[in-house]
C-alpha cells in the first residue's frame, strides 16, 4: 500500500471570469467529516470535471453547490454565486436551483409525456405564455440533441425513451429553466458507449452557453470533455488545474498515480 502526504495541495488559479466559487467548504455527516477546506473557482462557460475514487467526496461536494445536502449534512464555508454566499441561511434555496440546475446519475424523468417533462416546471414558475412555452420546449430539446428524435412523439411517455434519451431529456428539462450553471453527477455511468458519446457531444455544445461541473469516474471522459479537472481524495481537493496539465503533467504524485491507475 502506497502512502501519500495528502496535506500536499496544488490548486491552480483561474485567470478567466469565475462563475461560481467555494471558500473553505466543510461537510459533516454527523460526526463524520466528509469534505475538508474545499476552495475552488469554476470558470464561466467551461466544463470542469471532479474526479477521484468512490467515497472521495466529489459527489458530496457537487451537491453542496446548489444546496442539495441541506437536510442530510452540515455544510459550512462560503459558496459564492454572483457575489452572494448562497450557503447563507437566509437564501431562497429554490431560487438558487433555478440558476444552478442539476442532472443526476440515473435518468429520472417524470411519469409524464416528453412535452410535460419540459413544461411542468416552467408552468409552476409562472410561465404560461403558449408561444414562450413552445419556444423553450423546442430550444431545450434541440440544445440537448433530442429534438430530432422526439419531435413527432412529444405526447409519448418519457418513460418509453431509452436510457440515453431519458438522460438527455433530463438535461433538456434542466436547461429549459435557463440556469447559468449545470451540475451533473456521473450522468453517463448507467449508459452504453453510444449514448455516452451523445451525452458528451451535448455537453461540449452546451458549454458555449452554460458553466458545467461534472462528477465522473471515467478518466477518458474527463480528459475528452473537460477544460479543468479537480482530483479529490478522502474529502480533500488534492490538485486542480487545466485538464491537459492534470493528465499530462500533474504536480502531485498522488494525482499522477490515480490518473495512471497505480493508486492505492
Amino acid at each position: 500500500m502506497k502512502t501519500y502526504d495528502f496535506n500536499q495541495q496544488y490548486i491552480s488559479k483561474i485567470e478567466q471570469e469565475v462563475a461560481l466559487s467555494t471558500e473553505n467548504v466543510q461537510v459533516h455527516y454527523g460526526k463524520s467529516h466528509a469534505i475538508f477546506d474545499a476552495s475552488l473557482d469554476f470558470p464561466r462557460f467551461q466544463i470542469t470535471s471532479l474526479i477521484g475514487a468512490s467515497g472521495s467526496g466529489k459527489s458530496t461536494y457537487l451537491r453542496c453547490l446548489n444546496r442539495m445536502n441541506d437536510r442530510i449534512a452540515q455544510v459550512d464555508g462560503k459558496i459564492l454565486y454572483r457575489n452572494t454566499d448562497i450557503n447563507s441561511k437566509t437564501i431562497n434555496v429554490y431560487e438558487v436551483r433555478r440558476h444552478i440546475g442539476m442532472v443526476f446519475q440515473r435518468p429520472n424523468p417524470f411519469a409524464k409525456s416528453i412535452r410535460e417533462n419540459i413544461l411542468f416546471a416552467l408552468k409552476n414558475n409562472g410561465i404560461n405564455d403558449k408561444k414562450e412555452l413552445q419556444e423553450r420546449l423546442e430550444t431545450s430539446l434541440r440544445d440537448a440533441a433530442l429534438w430530432d428524435e422526439v419531435k413527432d412523439d412529444l405526447d409519448k411517455s418519457a418513460l418509453a425513451l431509452s436510457g440515453g434519451q431519458q438522460q438527455r431529456l433530463c438535461i433538456a428539462r434542466s436547461i429549459a429553466m435557463h440556469p447559468d450553471i449545470l451540475l451533473l453527477d456521473e450522468p453517463a455511468s448507467a449508459l452504453d458507449p453510444i449514448s455516452t458519446s451523445k451525452i458528451e457531444e451535448t455537453l461540449k455544445l452546451l458549454s458555449k452557453s452554460y458553466t458545467i461541473i461534472i462528477v465522473t469516474h471515467n478518466m477518458q471522459q474527463a480528459s475528452r470533455i473537460s477544460d479543468y479537472t479537480a482530483f479529490f481524495h478522502m474529502g480533500h481537493i488534492i490538485e486542480y488545474n487545466q485538464t491537459k496539465n492534470i493528465f499530462t503533467a500533474p504536480e502531485i504524485k498522488a494525482t499522477e498515480d490515480y490518473i495512471s491507475g497505480d493508486f492505492g
